[in-house]
């Protein structure tokens, strides 16, 4: 399996992996910005050591804007994931176009076509993470050639309008092979749930705790940080 720009540099990361999303607004807690510069917020992320930057481009529940995620791939070093509801493949050559590391696969949403979709990225040189909140996903996703499997403790189906916690990374990063690199998502939102998450999973992303801080850079680096000497 070929190791592309975040799951390379989730692999050899010495410290906390810790995927740092840029988001503008949530569902469950509303604007997220609060009239502060994304780019800014990307440069605070960068000096607090992040391994790669998620930013979230669907528009209608999440306020996502495309031509900002182009701005954020072409103004940052670290590898980029693009979070959407995927269901072409020309959002995925989109992706790929914009310079991006990698593209999220949900397997809630493609089903059988999972497969067919992480090829059809891993094609145009983009990591994919396949997202998996159930045993049943679960067990689509360890049948592509994905480089990641990612375990979202929320429920998109609901939004993650829910209260999952990292137990569900806890139950389901096991049954994953470790040929994949695991990333627990969402509903992480102190060191604590950090740590727990990181004795079963090779990465966090964590996006709401990050952006609803006053100090984005204290927090990530406080999440980077955990647990060193």
């Amino acid at each position: 399996m070929v190791d592309f720009g975040l799951s390379k540099a989730i692999r050899e990361c010495d410290r906390n992996a810790v995927i740092a999303e840029i988001k503008v607004h949530s569902p469950k807690y509303g604007d997220l910005l609060r009239g502060r510069d994304p780019i800014e917020i990307l440069r605070a992320y960068e000096r607090a050591g992040a391994v790669g930057i998620s930013y979230i481009t669907e528009p209608k529940f999440f306020k996502g804007d495309f031509e900002l995620f182009r701005r954020i791939c072409r103004e940052t070093d670290l590898p980029v994931l693009r979070k959407d509801f995927i269901t072409t493949k020309e959002e995925i050559e989109r992706t790929a176009e914009a310079e991006a590391s990698a593209v999220l696969i949900i397997t809630r949403i493609l089903r059988d076509k999972t497969a067919e979709f992480v090829d059809f990225a891993l094609e145009h040189g983009l990591d994919t993470l396949v997202e998996v909140h159930d045993y049943e996903e679960l067990l689509l996703a360890v049948e592509t050639n994905s480089t990641m499997v990612g375990i979202n403790n929320r429920d998109i189906g609901r939004l993650e309008k829910d209260d999952g916690n990292v137990s569900v990374t806890a139950k389901l990063a096991p049954l994953i092979p470790n040929k994949f690199v695991k990333v627990s998502e969402s509903g992480i939102s102190s060191v604590e749930d950090l740590k727990i998450a990181l004795r079963y999973a090779d990465a966090v992303l964590v996006g709401t705790a990050f952006m609803k801080a006053d100090d984005p850079e204290k927090i990530v680096r406080e999440f980077v940080e955990a647990g060193s000497c």
